[in-house]
């Protein structure tokens, strides 16, 4: 398979609670007929206190856990679709990082072969710069660039919507060959 699963040896880092630990807790609690927000909600609810961002792995946990029961496979996102990111840092500001992935797509009218439904648009934060496009196939592809020290700038792409697993790794190597030329 083309896509990577959570890393339930970072949540057991992060939260100190074996992964071993977290599956019969939720099995427990019922885990296997839970939706996803009743999973999230329950390790969110044994987090609180424990670790920073408890709401952030609380959804780790639950998709880890989704991923380890067969629920969900790893790249999925909870409406059944999947998803893909990549990301560099590279040097030059924000805005400098910015103008030079405009410069990259300028003149393109799609990506891997796919139309743009209509053309990217761009925004900006005091922290943030964005670079968004819907593709033809009711897919969507956000560029976030945001400031990482003196000089140093990182560029995450993430493309949501896709319909199956094996796109994952095709559009991973459309975008990563793109953030390789900046």
């Amino acid at each position: 398979m083309s896509t990577r699963g959570t890393s339930t040896d970072g949540i057991a880092r992060a939260t100190g609670t074996s992964w071993a630990a977290w599956t019969s807790r939720l099995d427990e609690l019922g885990g296997r007929e839970m939706t996803h927000a009743e999973l999230a909600r329950a390790a969110t609810e044994q987090l609180e206190g424990v670790v920073d961002n408890h709401e952030w792995w609380g959804q780790a946990v639950a998709v880890a856990y989704e991923q380890h029961t067969g629920a969900r496979r790893p790249g999925q996102a909870g409406d059944g679709t999947f998803g893909v990111n990549a990301s560099r840092t590279v040097a030059g500001t924000p805005d400098e990082v910015l103008a030079r992935w405009g410069a990259a797509m300028a003149g393109r009218d799609g990506a891997g072969g796919v139309p743009f439904q209509r053309p990217p648009t761009t925004a900006a934060t005091e922290k943030w710069r964005y670079w968004r496009v819907r593709l033809a196939d009711g897919t969507r592809a956000t560029v976030t660039i945001g400031g990482k020290g003196p000089g140093r700038t990182t560029i995450a792409l993430a493309h949501t919507g896709l319909g199956s697993a094996d796109d994952v790794g095709r559009w991973r190597a459309v975008w990563k060959e793109l953030l390789a030329g900046l």
